[in-house]
């Protein structure tokens, strides 16, 4: 929902470039999906690759695992998920220069919107991953 959201918001801003408000979604709510767009921009180049290439097909295998009561396709929708989130997470990094120190500081984590859209994007993920495996795993152990 967040790529769709964000999808929707920049469609809208290039209808209405002078809206303060369109651009404040753009910049400060989704500013974590300008910059992983940029991230991906080296590699593939295509407008709203994010929602119709990863989010979607992810929904769908979702979606496929809800409908047909298989716990194989939301396991491995809930991990594609999990890469996803940890992508965006990475897509917030700044180019630094190169260190051999072992640290974290690299890591530019977003203040403001965005820092509660990439939390919320990963603490929901997180748990439904958590859940999804748990499901997965729960007939496994009964058998055992």
């Amino acid at each position: 929902m967040a790529t769709l959201s964000a999808e929707l918001a920049a469609r809208a801003l290039e209808c209405a470039p002078s809206s303060e408000t369109l651009w404040h979604l753009n910049l400060g709510v989704f500013g974590l999906f300008q910059r992983s767009h940029e991230a991906l921009s080296g590699y593939v180049d295509l407008a709203g690759f994010q929602l119709f290439g990863i989010a979607l097909p992810i929904f769908a295998l979702a979606c496929a695992g809800l409908v047909t009561r298989s716990r194989l396709p939301l396991a491995v929708s809930t991990q594609f998920a999990a890469g996803y989130a940890g992508f965006l997470l990475m897509s917030w990094q700044s180019p630094a220069r190169p260190t051999t120190q072992v640290a974290l500081g690299w890591i530019a984590v977003p203040a403001g919107e965005g820092f509660y859209m990439l939390t919320g994007i990963l603490g929901v993920t997180l748990l439904s991953c958590v859940i999804s495996h748990l499901l997965y795993l729960r007939p496994v152990q009964t058998d055992a």
